[in-house]
């Protein structure tokens, strides 16, 4: 029986296509430790490099985070709520000044349970086509019908609304701001607009984007200052906040709602007590001092072609990319290669991810290394 397995596998061998997780030896803000070398690490979403900062958690102890439990025990539903939950979800409501906020495990159940929840029989969803995996999972665990336009092209979102919103009795419309292989930026005045001229709710993933984007680090809708036109936001906690979990913070019907009928939430034991209250302490802590370190980050990643922080440098084959990931190795960088379905089939990349710690010719040298080997 397992033959059919093996076979699977040795066909993603034989194509570049095969994963295995790596041991590291060690983290240490923007280095990597693997295979007795030291490297910049290029792969990672600590943009701010809180996560594995020993100041900042020593300070986290210090001001009484050694009093919290390192597990919950329970659902949220049963006995896995403490009053540090509701403090945090109150934080968030109040930064972005939203009715309601709820706490996810990861952005995977965050998307997981929005998108298999929030549309059901005779609703719709409009889906931008490159979004993350958790969102399309979650379309596909729903009921509703989808559609999914092309990457960002409003032109071609407002075709399928004209032809097919009128066929549904809930629409939805669902994007990141932030892509997270691409790094480009959604059209979200335009999406805004679509929503309120078809009717539909619009509910933009933030997790590349909170902690990065803003005055205040809550993501591009604060950039722009629509926050309060988007129904329902989705941030993480486990990439530019460097702790773990996600959060969902909008209306208090759709919020209300997902905690009667998001599975993913309803049924997964909560997160640490511990990791709830460092997800706390670092936003009202140590996120208001990164304002000057986040721009320049920004500034640096529009210096080397992109919109934001995340850079892609597309290779094409899988071999081809798996071989730059090589000799970066070689010259002391730490790069994964992103390969189908993570991507588009011919367009196997790397995704270099900035950290405010990562400076210009590190950057410039990495990209004409792997422009050389292309």
């Amino acid at each position: 029986m397992l033959e059919d397995y093996n076979e699977i596998l040795e066909d993603l061998k034989k194509h570049s296509h095969f994963r295995n997780i790596k041991n590291f030896e060690n983290k240490d803000e923007k280095y990597i430790y693997f295979n007795g070398k030291k490297l910049i690490n290029l792969s990672s979403n600590n943009y701010l490099g809180l996560a594995d900062n020993k100041r900042i958690t020593e300070a986290f102890f210090n001001s009484g985070g050694d009093k919290y439990s390192f597990g919950s025990a329970s659902a949220r539903l049963l006995t896995g709520t403490l009053p540090v939950y509701k403090e945090l979800e109150k934080l968030i409501s109040r930064l972005f000044k939203t009715d309601k906020t709820l706490l996810f495990n990861s952005g995977y159940h965050a998307n997981v349970g929005i998108n298999s929840s929030l549309a059901s029989g005779g609703d719709v969803i409009f889906s931008d086509k490159l979004n993350h995996a958790s969102i399309i999972d979650g379309m596909q665990l729903s009921k509703a019908k989808f559609f999914r336009y092309r990457h960002n092209d409003m032109e071609n979102l407002e075709n399928f609304l004209i032809k097919e919103r009128k066929n549904f009795k809930n629409a939805i419309i669902v994007s990141e701001s932030v892509f997270s292989m691409d790094g480009d930026i959604a059209d979200l005045r335009k999406l805004v607009e679509l929503k309120q001229k078809y009717n539909c709710i619009l509910v933009l993933d933030e997790a590349h984007a909170f902690g990065v984007f803003g005055k205040t680090g809550l993501g591009v809708c604060e950039n722009l200052e629509i926050t309060d036109k988007v129904d329902l936001i989705v941030g993480t906690f486990g990439k530019a906040i460097g702790s773990m979990g996600a959060f969902a913070t909008g209306k208090k019907e759709l919020i209300e709602y997902l905690i009667n009928k998001a599975r993913s939430f309803i049924f997964s034991t909560a997160l640490p007590p511990v990791n709830i209250a460092f997800s706390k302490f670092i936003i009202e802590n140590e996120l208001p001092k990164t304002y000057d370190k986040r721009m320049r980050m920004l500034e640096l990643g529009r210096k080397a072609g992109s919109e934001s922080h995340i850079i892609p440098v597309v290779i094409g084959g899988n071999k081809e990319t798996v071989d730059t990931c090589e000799v970066l190795f070689h010259n002391g960088y730490f790069t994964l290669p992103i390969r189908p379905p993570t991507v588009p089939e011919r367009t196997s990349r790397l995704r270099i991810s900035l950290t405010t710690e990562i400076n210009e010719k590190e950057l410039f040298d990495a990209i004409s290394l792997a422009k050389q080997t292309k």
